[in-house]
């Protein structure tokens, strides 16, 4: 196997040590990072492998986004100014009941697409009910490293005829799980995703948390607190909240990954430190439902992993961990003060912190030596960053003035995904004329 010598500006390692190099390299041989070297360490005319210069660019870990729906990004623009259940009641149950194989696996490659060009080499995704193995497919194909599943509903009274039995739910569920479990050499894996307590039995959560342990690796992914009136509905039906729920019946746990998780209570708050359950924070998807603020800081107060999520393309517009970042930062100033959600911390919620809330920091989520080559060289050299050189300004840049524009080339396992800032898996022309078609096609079955 060839080796890899990149050499770049900096290297925002986010180790134990929050290290920001220079005059360093990294090797990458066999999809991982080999070393990190100074280069006074070493004889650049003599080395035994490909050396590869970028003197005004950032090397930063792929960011790692722990809450998406490929399935849903055909429908970007097209439900937006709802809240949640109006959202999934009036627009995105009908449209995801309504996809082919072939519509779904053009919203996967939409997705996929910019998410890999926007920096993002990692995701936790949540699919629809039907067809996910076109996800799956596609995951594989484009070189992404994933925990995908199809959702999981068995009852619903927003859509009655989007949903299925809890016999087919779980069949269908393990049958993805058994042929696509660790796919790609481990880096396509298979979760568990009940929708939300709203659209799921008892007997489904509680049999679906069983699953996901019978499958190392595997994590269980659902959404939780998130709006006012679906919180209302499960303390109207269950006469809990949705966490003290979740923790009766056995959902919360170190596997588990609760996305928004908006409205909470000091006992829920205790639940989620206890149990080690993960939230996936979600800031532009939450803002544009109009469904509040997630705590984030008293969270991390807590010692509660939390990590960022784009959710889906209809509630957000875009799949950007840039947007993210920034925005999640800059939405709990009013309420806490200046000096909370600072950059560097931000950032960590991108990177390390999402590796670990999928059980992932031992291969991702940090530039060291032993890992899986998942990086990315981002260009901060530009009249609209910071041009002090200080290292504390690094994040900064990243968090509140960079955007995916910023991104020049992106490797996943040691492979180039992007150069250039253009991808060298799809071509986006292509792209948009195959999306437009099915578009229209799944807008006429509707």
């Amino acid at each position: 196997m060839i080796k890899t010598l990149l050499i770049p500006h900096k290297i925002v390692t986010v180790n134990s040590k929050d290290e920001i190099l220079t005059n360093h390299a990294v090797e990458i041989e066999d999809r991982f990072i080999r070393s990190i070297i100074n280069l006074k360490d070493i004889d650049l005319e003599n080395y035994d492998g490909v050396v590869v210069r970028y003197p005004n660019y950032t090397l930063i870990p792929g960011f790692v986004q722990t809450h998406i729906h490929l399935c849903q990004t055909l429908f970007r623009g097209l439900a937006d100014d709802l809240e949640l259940l109006d959202w999934l009641q009036q627009r995105i149950f009908p449209y995801e009941n309504a996809h082919s194989k072939e519509s779904l696996r053009i919203s996967a490659k939409l997705g996929i697409n910019e998410l890999q060009t926007g920096g993002t080499t990692t995701i936790l995704d949540m699919g629809t009910i039907r067809h996910h193995e076109q996800v799956m497919e596609e995951l594989i194909s484009s070189g992404m490293r994933a925990i995908s599943g199809k959702c999981m509903v068995d009852e619903n009274d927003l859509m009655p005829q989007f949903k299925e039995s809890i016999k087919d739910s779980i069949n269908s569920s393990v049958e993805l799980a058994n042929e696509f479990h660790n796919s790609a050499e481990g880096r396509v894996k298979y979760g568990f995703a009940p929708r939300f307590v709203l659209s799921c039995s008892e007997k489904l959560l509680k049999e679906t948390v069983e699953l996901t342990n019978q499958f190392e690796g595997s994590v269980y992914h659902t959404h939780s607190s998130e709006n006012k009136n679906e919180v209302a509905e499960v303390r109207r039906k269950f006469s809990k909240e949705n966490i003290d729920y979740f923790n009766s019946i056995g959902v919360l746990g170190n596997n588990t990954v609760l996305a928004h998780c908006i409205h909470t209570n000091e006992n829920e708050i205790n639940l989620l430190k206890h149990t080690g359950t993960k939230i996936s924070h979600c800031p532009s998807s939450n803002l544009k439902l109009g469904s509040g603020i997630a705590n984030i800081p008293e969270y991390i107060k807590r010692g509660i992993s939390v990590s960022l999520g784009a959710d889906g393309a209809p509630c957000n517009n875009n799949l950007s961990a840039f947007t993210e970042m920034r925005l999640a930062a800059l939405i709990q100033k009013p309420l806490y003060g200046p000096t909370a959600m600072d950059a560097k911390t931000v950032f960590k919620l991108a990177t390390i912190e999402g590796a670990k809330a999928l059980h992932l920091e031992e291969e991702i989520g940090s530039v060291e030596a032993g890992k899986k080559a998942d990086l990315v060289l981002i260009d901060l050299e530009t009249p609209t960053n910071s041009l002090d050189p200080a290292d504390d300004l690094t994040y900064s840049n990243i968090v509140y003035t960079a955007s995916k524009e910023n991104v020049k080339a992106v490797m996943i396992d040691g492979e180039w995904v992007v150069k250039n800032g253009e991808s060298l898996v799809y071509d986006p022309n292509e792209l948009v004329s195959e999306g437009r078609t099915e578009l229209h096609n799944l807008i006429d079955r509707v």
